[in-house]
């Protein structure tokens, strides 16, 4: 069963960065721009990169076109998702 991860994507950043802030929202910063999917392309391979999943385990389930994502990890739990999500948290 996979595990669902809600985020802004914003394109356009100098490199590719995931952040947490403190109310738990998640923000990724992507380096690609948002034509022809571009940015999507670079959030999934992003995501998988730093879950240590392979590139198929990685879904966009919703917000193609929108800023507001929902992506679905394969072969993550909630407690790995927690644990990586806490290596990327923002101080306030």
């Amino acid at each position: 069963m996979p595990v669902f991860l809600h985020l802004k994507a914003k394109p356009n950043a100098r490199a590719n960065q995931l952040q947490v802030s403190p109310d738990g929202s998640v923000t990724v910063r992507l380096h690609a721009a948002a034509q022809d999917g571009k940015a999507n392309a670079c959030l999934l391979a992003y995501l998988a990169q730093v879950f240590g999943v392979s590139k198929s385990n990685v879904t966009l389930v919703s917000g193609h076109t929108a800023p507001f994502k929902k992506v679905a990890l394969e072969a993550v739990d909630e407690a790995t998702l927690h644990r990586v999500l806490a290596q990327f948290q923002v101080e306030p």
